[in-house]
C-alpha cells in the first residue's frame, strides 16, 4: 500500500470501460456457495483484495475453490464447514468479518476471525449482538473489535430492529437465520442494499419480504448455481464522478449493476447536471445490470443527507472530492458512520481537500464544502483507504499542476487496476 501515484490534469474523460465484478454481491455468492449442495460457477468475480480474503478463509474452512482468470468455480459443503486449524485472516475486509461470523455463528466448531490494524479498528458489536441473541458465543478483544472467537451453537430465531442501517449485518443475521430453529425476521430502520436478500434466492432459499421487514426460516437447503457478477457500482462511481467534471466528457460503462437499493448515486449525478441514459437492461439472479452513457454538463451541488446517506455511504468519498468543481457545493450530513470505515473518511477528505487548497468545514458526521472552488495538486495521503485514494485521482484531474497520491497501493482492496483503468479514459 506504500505504491505512489502521480496524476496529471486532463482536459476530459472518454472511453468504454467494463468494470470488475461487484464487490458485495461477490462476498455473498461465494460464502452462499461454500455452504450450498453441489457446485458453483461465478464469472467477473471481483479481483479485490477484499472478496480474496473471503476466499482465503473459506478455504481454510475446507471450502475447496479454484479461479481460472475471472471465474471462480466453489465446491459446496452442505452447510458444514470445517473446523480451522488457524484464525481466519480477513484482512481488511468487513465485509468479510461481518457476515461469515454470521455463518460460523452456526457451526458446531469454534474459530477466530482476525484482521488487519485497519479492520481491527472497526465497530463489530452491531453483529456480535445480534447472533448472541441467537445463542451464539461470541468474544472480542474489548468487547467490540477484532479479533472475534465464535463458538458456534444450535442458534434460535429472532425477531431483531437494527438500531443502525447495515446490509452487512442485515446479512450476517440471515445467513445465521439459515441455522436457527425457527423464522428469524430482521427490520431495517432504512432499507438497505439488497444483495444478501437476493443471493439466498438465487440459492434456493425462500426469503419473505414485507412492510414490517426480511425474513428466514431456518434448515433450508442451499443448491449450487451458475451466476456472472454485475460490473461494481461503487466503483463505476469514480468514472461517473470523472465524467462529471468536464462538459465534454462521454463515457459507455457496460454491464453495470443496477441494483435499485444502489440506484441513488446515478438519480445524485443525473439532479446534479450528468447526462444519463441506460440502454440493454436485464435482470439474471434478481440483480438489474445495463449498459450506461454518460455525458459530462454543467455541475450543480447538492445535499446528502438521511435517507440518502446511508444509501450513499460508499460512494461520499469521491462525491466529496468533486465538490469543490461544482456550482453551488455539496454538504453532507447523517454520516457519522464515515468515521469508523477503513479510516477516519471526513477527517481525511477534509484534509486532502484542504491540502489541495480548498475551504473545507468539517462537522462531526458530515462535511460542507463550498463550491467554485479552484484546487491545485499537491501531496495527498490515502491513510490506507482504498476510496480515499481513488477519489482523490479523481479530484486531481481537474487539479493545477501534478498531484502525488501516497498509498495509492490501498486500491487493491477494491480494484486492482483502477488507476491503469483510469488512464485508459482520460484525454489530455
Amino acid at each position: 500500500m506504500a505504491e505512489q501515484k502521480v496524476i496529471r490534469p486532463a482536459r476530459n474523460v472518454s472511453g468504454v470501460i467494463r468494470l470488475p465484478g461487484d464487490k458485495s454481491i461477490s462476498h455473498r455468492y461465494a460464502m452462499l456457495a461454500a455452504i450450498a449442495e453441489g457446485a458453483t460457477r461465478l464469472g467477473n468475480f471481483s479481483t479485490g483484495a477484499d472478496c480474496a480474503s473471503t476466499l482465503d478463509c473459506l478455504r481454510a474452512l475446507g471450502v475447496e475453490w479454484e479461479r481460472s482468470e475471472s471465474v471462480v468455480t466453489i465446491q459446496g459443503r452442505r452447510r458444514q464447514l470445517q473446523a480451522p486449524t488457524v484464525p481466519l485472516d480477513c484482512g481488511n475486509s468487513g465485509s468479510t468479518m461481518r457476515m461469515l461470523t454470521g455463518i460460523l455463528a452456526g457451526q458446531d466448531f469454534s474459530s477466530e476471525l482476525v484482521g488487519d490494524p485497519s479492520l481491527s479498528r472497526r465497530p463489530m458489536a452491531r453483529v456480535i449482538a445480534p447472533l448472541q441473541a441467537m445463542g451464539a458465543e461470541i468474544s472480542a478483544a474489548d468487547g467490540t473489535h477484532a479479533p472475534l472467537r465464535i463458538t458456534g451453537r444450535n442458534l434460535d430465531a429472532i425477531n431483531y430492529k437494527m438500531p443502525v442501517a447495515s446490509a452487512q449485518v442485515k446479512s450476517a443475521v440471515l445467513f445465521a437465520g439459515l441455522f436457527a430453529q425457527g423464522e428469524t425476521r430482521v427490520e431495517e430502520p432504512v432499507r438497505t442494499r439488497d444483495h444478501g436478500e437476493l443471493a439466498l434466492r438465487a440459492f434456493g432459499v425462500e426469503v419473505g419480504q414485507r412492510s414490517d421487514g426480511i425474513s428466514i426460516v431456518g434448515g433450508q437447503r442451499l443448491q449450487g448455481m451458475e451466476a456472472t457478477v454485475p460490473g461494481d457500482l461503487s466503483s463505476a462511481a469514480f468514472f461517473l464522478c470523472a465524467a462529471a467534471l468536464f462538459p465534454e466528457s462521454q463515457l459507455i460503462l457496460n454491464d453495470l449493476g443496477l441494483n435499485p437499493t444502489r440506484s441513488s448515486l446515478l438519480d445524485l449525478l443525473a439532479s446534479m447536471g450528468l447526462r444519463i441514459s441506460i440502454t440493454q437492461l436485464e435482470e439474471h439472479h434478481g440483480e438489474l445490470t445495463g449498459t450506461v452513457q454518460v455525458e459530462g454538463g454543467e455541475l450543480r451541488g447538492a445535499v446528502i443527507q438521511s435517507p440518502f446517506t446511508e444509501k450513499l455511504i460508499d460512494e461520499i468519498p469521491v462525491l466529496a472530492a468533486i465538490a469543490a468543481y461544482t456550482e453551488t457545493g455539496i454538504e453532507i450530513r447523517d454520516a457519522r458512520e464515515l468515521r469508523v470505515k477503513e479510516s477516519d473518511r471526513i477527517a481525511a477528505l477534509a484534509a486532502n481537500l484542504r491540502a489541495m487548497g480548498a475551504d473545507v468545514e468539517e462537522r462531526q458526521d458530515g462535511l460542507k464544502i463550498p463550491g467554485k472552488q479552484s484546487l491545485h495538486g499537491t501531496e495527498i495521503d490515502s491513510f490506507g483507504d482504498h476510496r480515499i485514494a481513488m477519489a482523490f485521482a479523481v479530484a486531481a484531474l481537474r487539479a493545477e499542476g501534478e498531484t502525488v497520491i501516497k498509498g495509492a497501493g490501498a486500491a487493491v482492496v477494491s480494484f486492482p487496476g483502477f488507476f491503469e483503468v483510469l488512464e485508459g479514459v482520460v484525454q489530455r
